[in-house]
């Protein structure tokens, strides 16, 4: 038995062994069939030149003396060529200032634009989001996270739950900051008992989450929201609150992180460092429903927020 075993062993190799030694001589065929497939090829179009430029040759002859006289053909050949040529040189203007423009991306960091309003592009960036944020660091600046964070089908709503932790930095509802938001907006009819509620959403939202008390952190500064911006890993996805505009309207720009110093990546990343750091900025404990500040900010400790 053992040794029908190796013998079936040896024939198995030297089988495998010939069926190798075959298919290289079949590519090392194919290889030299196409080499000379290709030569022949290039010499019959060296030898057929001559003759084929001759042919066209008296072929153009004998149309341009037939049309040389027909000036309304004449003149749509040349509108034609000039629409032709401006069409050509247009269309390669576009491209040169694409390609600037691509350049110029890249060198920031730019990977990626959402305009955010279709349904669709919604879809692609909320998966693009969970795809860069999966049991990864996040960090997070938004007004009152109520339609990202709250929202079961906000953006970011899968990314804090499937990341390995989470700093989240809301607007203080009771801030100036805040009353100056509902100022600006007052056409889109947010109120200050609105965004109360909002920002008490989402809080709530992030109470209840199993992570809420080990790998989840917020924060809440007193100051009129500048950027909504969440750092998933190695991308950084960047909108602009406009004073007097929804930030749904406004585009989203995404930045990738790289060994390039012009890269804006970093820019806003040490930008929400800075911002977390801030001793004047208290946190929200989850578990008290209380606002700690850091000793040295000249701050009462302890004081508490209205939660949900």
């Amino acid at each position: 038995m053992k040794m029908s075993t190796t013998l079936i062993e040896t024939f198995a190799r030297v089988l495998g062994a010939a069926a190798e030694r075959a298919a290289r001589v079949v590519t090392d065929r194919l290889a030299l069939f196409y080499h000379l497939a290709v030569m022949i090829l290039s010499a019959t179009i060296a030898v057929t030149l001559p003759f084929t430029f001759t042919f066209l040759a008296q072929r153009l002859l004998a149309y341009w003396s037939t049309i040389e006289d027909e000036k309304i053909f004449l003149a749509s050949a040349e509108i034609a060529v000039a629409l032709v040529l401006v069409f050509v040189f247009s269309h390669a203007r576009t491209n040169w200032t694409n390609r600037r423009f691509s350049k110029m991306a890249r060198a920031a960091g730019m990977v990626h634009l959402s305009a955010g309003n279709g349904v669709l592009s919604r879809r692609v960036a909320r998966r693009l989001k969970e795809r860069h944020a999966f049991m990864q660091d996040i960090m997070i600046i938004g007004s009152t996270g109520a339609r990202t964070l709250a929202d079961p089908k906000g953006d970011l709503r899968a990314v804090i739950e499937n990341c390995r932790s989470a700093k989240i930095m809301l607007l203080d509802p009771e801030s100036r900051g805040a009353i100056e938001r509902v100022r600006t907006l007052g056409g889109l009819e947010i109120t200050r008992d609105g965004l109360r509620a909002q920002v008490e959403q989402t809080i709530a939202v992030l109470r209840a989450l199993p992570a809420a008390h080990g790998r989840i952190r917020l924060k809440l500064y007193p100051e009129p929201p500048l950027w909504k911006l969440a750092v998933l890993g190695d991308h950084v996805w960047v909108r602009h609150y406009h004073p007097t505009l929804d930030v749904r309207v406004l585009p989203e720009y995404v930045f990738a992180h790289g060994q390039d110093p012009a890269s804006l990546y970093a820019a806003f990343y040490q930008y929400f460092v800075a911002r977390w750091s801030d001793p004047a900025i208290p946190e929200y404990d989850l578990l008290t429903g209380e606002l700690q500040y850091r000793e040295g900010a000249g701050k009462d400790v302890g004081r508490a927020v209205p939660s949900a």
